[in-house]
C-alpha cells in the first residue's frame, strides 16, 4: 500500500495527468508494479471524496461524482471573484512568455503555481497543451478568449510587448545570477548569519503569496499556530 500512497502523493502534488512510465521512473519501480499499485489506490479511494482517473496510460486524481454539485457551486463562487494579485501575476507570465511549463512559471514567481493555474484554467484564461519536447509534461498558453478580452489578435499586439519581454528576460537573468552568487556565498562561513536573517523575510513573502492565492485564513486558531511557527524560525 506504500507504493499506492506514493502515487497518490505525486498525483496530488503535480495536479496534472502523469503516465504510468513517468510514475515508474519517479518511483524507481517497474510499470507493472505501478499498475498494480494504481489498482490498489483506485480501490482505496472508491469510498472517499477523490477518484483515481485513468485515460489510456495517464493517471490523475479527480473528485467523486457525488461531490459534483458541491464542486460546481464552489467553482461558480471562484469565477465570481476578482483575480488576486498572484493570479494576475501568473496570467501575465503565461500571456507574455507562453507557451511555457509550470516549472518555468514557478521559477519566475519563486512559488508553486499549481492551484493558481488551476483557477485560471477553470476561468478559460489559459489552456494546457502537450509539450513537444517532453510528452511527460504540459505547457501553458493564453486562450483565444483571453486575447479577445485583451482586444488583440495576437500576443505580439499587446501594448509595450517588446518592453515587457525585455523586462522579463532581464529579471530571469538577474535571478539566475543571484542564485549562482548565493550558491557561492553559502559555502562561506561569513554569510551564514546574513542568510539566516533573510529567512524571516522570505517566509513572510511566501505567507502573503499563499494568502492571496487561496484566500486569507478565517480560522483564528490556525492562524495563531501559523504565526507561532513563523516566530520560531
Amino acid at each position: 500500500m506504500e507504493l499506492a500512497n506514493h502515487i497518490q502523493a505525486i498525483l496530488f502534488y503535480q495536479a496534472e495527468p502523469l503516465s504510468i512510465s513517468r510514475l515508474a521512473k519517479l518511483l524507481k519501480k517497474s510499470e507493472g508494479e505501478v499498475r498494480d499499485a494504481a489498482k490498489m489506490l483506485e480501490d482505496s479511494l472508491s469510498t472517499s471524496g477523490l477518484r483515481l482517473l485513468q485515460n489510456g496510460d495517464n493517471l490523475t486524481l479527480g473528485t467523486a461524482p457525488d461531490a459534483s454539485a458541491l464542486i460546481e457551486a464552489i467553482t461558480k463562487e471562484e469565477l465570481a471573484k476578482e483575480l488576486s494579485k498572484a493570479s494576475l501575476e501568473t496570467l501575465a507570465i503565461v500571456l507574455y512568455k507562453g507557451p511555457l511549463a509550470r516549472s518555468e512559471i514557478d521559477y519566475i514567481r519563486g512559488v508553486n503555481s499549481t492551484f493558481i493555474l488551476r483557477n485560471l484554467l477553470i476561468r478559460g484564461l489559459v489552456e494546457k497543451i502537450e509539450n513537444p519536447a517532453d510528452q511527460r509534461s504540459f505547457l501553458y498558453k493564453p486562450t483565444f478568449q483571453l486575447l479577445e478580452f485583451m482586444g488583440v489578435a495576437k500576443v505580439e499586439d499587446l501594448e509595450n510587448h517588446g518592453d515587457v519581454m525585455t523586462t522579463l528576460s532581464t529579471f530571469v537573468e538577474a535571478k539566475e545570477e543571484t542564485l549562482e552568487e548565493k550558491e557561492v556565498s553559502e559555502n562561506s562561513p561569513d554569510e551564514t548569519v546574513a542568510n539566516a536573517d533573510n529567512t524571516d523575510t522570505e517566509l513572510e513573502a511566501d505567507i502573503i503569496e499563499e494568502d492571496e492565492a487561496g484566500g486569507n485564513f478565517d480560522d483564528e486558531e490556525l492562524q495563531e499556530h501559523r504565526n507561532e511557527d513563523t516566530r520560531g524560525l
